[in-house]
């Protein structure tokens, strides 16, 4: 069984909170759960504790005025619920590396525009590709981010478009490690003005180049303007499996998106898997064959 859709409200009770006291027992609320288990559902669905989930946003969104704002940096720990501006500087550079004043003055003036697009397009460790990946803008926006400091962007910039073209950002994964279980590609999208339609994607390839199972979210895309959600998509991995392909895209000629905290984990059998089944989608008999249903 899985919570996806009360996983992600409290993720945008969250998100509308952080300044705010956030406690298990007032989320937990929003979302109808028992705190003891909302506690760890959430973990098993997100991958890390709701209290390292609150501390990480809200260190992202510290080192976001931190660079764009001169907001002193006692006023931004309190503001994000720091017990003193101590706190926050360990907690600050546990992740960041650098002490707050410190990374604001190495940062603030390095990033000009935004994105950073080299000219070979490259995102260390991934693949840019698509069936027309030249219609698209690939790269890392230092701007717009879920957590961290760095976000993977992908944006429309063709102009003639067939209805089947996109771009997409992949890895190949052996899958040798992950045979007989059930694997889940998860992480955070946030979208502006897509016109057509955008998700995660997952293949099973056998050693041959038989396409096994498949999830690109086609009965979930997601389209329009919004905030960080997060996606999954779960398929079992069947013994002749020999390459696991995972990725997200954007399909269409409008618009973009932004792709963060990927993970990549094994769950267990009561998580549903989300495999493209034809059966499921398409209708078992012929539908208004003399044309007269309207």
């Amino acid at each position: 069984m899985t919570h996806i859709q009360e996983i992600q409200t409290a993720l945008d009770y969250i998100e509308s909170n952080l300044h705010e006291e956030l406690t298990l027992d007032d989320i937990s609320k929003v979302v109808g759960f028992s705190k003891f288990y909302f506690h760890r559902i959430f973990k098993r669905e997100v991958g890390i504790s709701l209290y390292d989930y609150v501390r990480k946003r809200r260190l992202t969104r510290a080192a976001y005025v931190l660079i764009h704002t001169n907001t002193s940096i006692i006023e931004i720990a309190l503001t994000y619920r720091f017990e003193s501006q101590e706190s926050f500087t360990r907690a600050f550079k546990s992740v960041y590396q650098l002490p707050p004043g410190r990374y604001r003055t190495a940062i603030k003036d390095l990033i000009i525009g935004g994105i950073n697009l080299n000219k070979q397009n490259r995102i260390k460790g991934w693949i840019i590709t698509g069936t027309a990946p030249e219609k698209y803008q690939f790269g890392i926006d230092n701007e717009i981010y879920h957590m961290g400091s760095k976000a993977a962007t992908i944006r429309c910039i063709g102009d003639e478009f067939s209805t089947d073209e996109y771009g997409t950002i992949m890895q190949q994964i052996s899958a040798k490690s992950f045979v007989g279980k059930r694997m889940r590609f998860s992480g955070f999208v946030k979208t502006k003005g897509v016109e057509g339609s955008c998700g995660l994607w997952m293949r099973i390839d056998s050693s041959s180049g038989v396409s096994l199972k498949l999830d690109n979210m086609q009965n979930r895309a997601i389209t329009g303007t919004t905030e960080w959600n997060y996606y999954s998509c779960v398929l079992d991995i069947p013994e002749n499996a020999s390459i696991i392909n995972i990725g997200v895209l954007l399909l269409g000629n409008k618009g973009q998106i932004w792709f963060d905290n990927a993970d990549f984990q094994e769950v267990d059998k009561n998580t549903p898997t989300t495999e493209f089944i034809s059966e499921e989608i398409y209708p078992d008999h012929l539908i208004n064959a003399s044309f007269e249903e309207v």
